[in-house]
C-alpha cells in the first residue's frame, strides 16, 4: 500500500470513529420524558388525536395511559386505534392506569383480563393499579388481601409478557399498629411479580421522604410520578421546578430506587393552562434535570 493510501485509510478510520462517537454521544443524551395523560383529563375525551399532537409538540416522547373500561375502551377508541394515534404522534405508551375495583375487592377477573388484553395490543410494559376505594383499605387485613390479589394479577401479567405495578397516594402510609399499608404491600408482594410506581408528591404529602423508602426497598420503585407542590398551598400542584420539591436532588437517587421510567403528572393549579403547564414542566426536566 502506498504511503498516501495509508494516510487516507487512517484519515477515514479517524473520521469514522469521530462520527461514531458523535452518534453514540447523541444517543446517550436522548431525553425521554413521560406524561401521565390524566394530567389532560379535560382534553383527552374531547379530542384524543389533537391532544396527543400537543403532548408531542410539548416535548414528550412517552406516555402513561388512563381511562380504560370494558364498555368504552379508551374514550370510545379500541386499543389498536389508540395505538395507531400514539404511533403517528411519536409517543410510546409505557404504562397504563387500570381501575380494577371488582377484582381487587372480590377477585372477579373480567376487568383484569380485559386490561391485560388491551395492554398487550398497545405494547405496554406495565399495568398499574392507580387507586383504592376507601372501603378496600380500612385495616391491615385489607392490605394483606390486596397483596395476595396483586401477586395473582402479577402472575397473569407475567404470563402475558407484562409487569404489574402499584401506584401510591398518601393513605397507604396510615399506620395499622406498627406498620403502614405500604409496609404490608412491600412485605407481602412478590418482588418478581409486583413493582411499585412512586408518586413522589404524595409520599412527601404524607410526611415521608422518598429516599427513606428507596433505602429500605432498593430497586422496587421502577416508575415515578413527578408533580411539584405549590409553595403556598401544599394541596395544590405546581409546574416542575417552580414548586417546593427538589427534583434535581431526587433524581440522584434514581438508581437506588430502581427507576426505569418517570411521568410528569399535574392535577390542579395549571399555569397558564393545561398545555402550557405540561410544556413548562417538560422543558425544565429536559434542561435542568436530564441535561
Amino acid at each position: 500500500m502506498l504511503k498516501s493510501q495509508k494516510n487516507l485509510s487512517v484519515i477515514l478510520l479517524v473520521a469514522t470513529l469521530f462520527l461514531t462517537g458523535i452518534l453514540e454521544s447523541n444517543a446517550q443524551k436522548r431525553k425521554d420524558v413521560g406524561l401521565q395523560l390524566y394530567s389532560l383529563r379535560e382534553l383527552m375525551p374531547k379530542d384524543v388525536n389533537g391532544t396527543l399532537q400537543k403532548v408531542s409538540l410539548a416535548g414528550y416522547t412517552q406516555v402513561e395511559l388512563y381511562g380504560f373500561n370494558i364498555k368504552d375502551q379508551f374514550w370510545g377508541l379500541k386499543p389498536m386505534e389508540l395505538k395507531k394515534i400514539l404511533h403517528n404522534n411519536h409517543l410510546e405508551p409505557i404504562s397504563g392506569h387500570f381501575n380494577m375495583f371488582p377484582y381487587l375487592k372480590t377477585g372477579e377477573q373480567a376487568e383484569l383480563r380485559a386490561a391485560i388484553d388491551a395492554a398487550k395490543i398497545l405494547g405496554l410494559k406495565y399495568i398499574t393499579i392507580p387507586w383504592l376505594q376507601p372501603d378496600m383499605r380500612t385495616n391491615a387485613e385489607d392490605y394483606r388481601t390486596l397483596a395476595k390479589r396483586l401477586n395473582y394479577a402479577g402472575e397473569l401479567c407475567k404470563n402475558a409478557g407484562l409487569k404489574l405495578a402499584y401506584h401510591n397516594h398518601d393513605f397507604e402510609f396510615i399506620k395499622y399498629g406498627n406498620e403502614t399499608g405500604m409496609d404490608i404491600l412491600l412485605k407481602h408482594t412478590d418482588k418478581k411479580l409486583v413493582d411499585f410506581e412512586m408518586d413522589i408528591y404524595w409520599v412527601i404529602r404524607s410526611g415521608l421522604q422518598p429516599k427513606v423508602l428507596f433505602k429500605a426497598h432498593p430497586g422496587r420503585f421502577v416508575m415515578w410520578h413527578i408533580k411539584d407542590m405549590d409553595r403556598s398551598d401544599l394541596n395544590l400542584n405546581a409546574e416542575i421546578g417552580s414548586g417546593a420539591i427538589d427534583y434535581k436532588n431526587l433524581f440522584k437517587d434514581a438508581k437506588l430506587s430502581g427507576m426505569k421510567y418517570f411521568f410528569v403528572e399535574h392535577e390542579s393549579n395549571y399555569k397558564p393552562d393545561m398545555i402550557g403547564s405540561i410544556t413548562q414542566s417538560c422543558t425544565f426536566v429536559k434542561d435542568q434535570i436530564l441535561k
